[in-house]
């Protein structure tokens, strides 16, 4: 079984080491998520992505309804 695979990052391009054979070692290990963050990277990614990106995208799905109330307080706020 192979231990290491070189691959692209589907979000970013850049190159990673994925560990699929010893799960233990992979950059990805210790990486938790919720049900609504795998749906989400299930739907709009098909292979792995690097540590960074799956950290960068846990931060933006967690902070997602702030923004969000943000953008439409602020659009609101234009139309008074």
């Amino acid at each position: 079984m192979c231990l290491h695979e070189t691959k692209s990052c589907g979000r970013c391009q850049s190159t990673f080491e994925c560990k699929v054979g010893n799960i233990a070692q992979c950059q990805c290990n210790g990486l938790s998520f919720s049900d609504e963050e795998r749906k989400y990277l299930s739907t709009h990614y098909s292979d792995c992505l690097c540590r960074s990106c799956l950290l960068e995208i846990k931060r933006e799905l967690k902070f997602k309804p702030i923004e969000e109330k943000l953008h439409f307080l602020q659009s609101t706020a234009k139309t008074r």
